[in-house]
């Protein structure tokens, strides 16, 4: 499949836009090895929009939580409990890490995590709660806590 690119500005306004559940299904968080996709859309209902959450089965803080549009293009992804990052132009970067939209290079970029917005990336579920603040989404899936790690 053709990878698919957008502009920087659709990129910012597809991640500005408020995001709300599609449902109102109860969900668990996900166990360790294990990934869930919940759908989102914008208010209007026109533009559709994923949550991913992936965890490692082998490391317990180690995952990944992302933001895409269309189904194929991620807005932004934060790494936790993983390896460093390196950038196109050979940078390092460390974990925790955050990706975010960069026109002609997709997710390919990674920043150290605005540490304004992330208060505690070794804690799992606050970081989702501010991550889905970071992107947008006003009306979050309805995720229970369950037992995290």
């Amino acid at each position: 499949m053709a990878e698919m690119f957008l502009t920087q500005m659709e990129a910012d306004i597809l991640l500005a836009m408020p995001k709300i559940r599609t449902n109102d299904e109860e969900y668990i968080f996900p166990w360790m090895g294990s990934k869930f996709s919940f759908p989102l859309s914008s208010q209007d209902k026109r533009e559709n929009f994923l949550l991913d959450i992936w965890r490692s089965g082998s490391i317990e803080l180690k995952g990944r939580y992302q933001n895409r549009a269309r189904s194929v293009i991620t807005l932004v992804r934060l790494d936790f409990g993983g390896s460093p990052h390196r950038n196109p132009d050979d940078a390092e970067v460390p974990s925790p890490h955050i990706h975010i939209y960069r026109e002609g290079f997709g997710s390919k970029w990674a920043y150290p995590i605005p540490l304004d917005k992330f208060s505690n990336p070794e804690d799992m579920w606050t970081s989702l709660q501010e991550f889905m603040k970071f992107c947008n989404i006003i009306q979050p899936p309805n995720i229970i806590r369950g037992i995290i790690t």
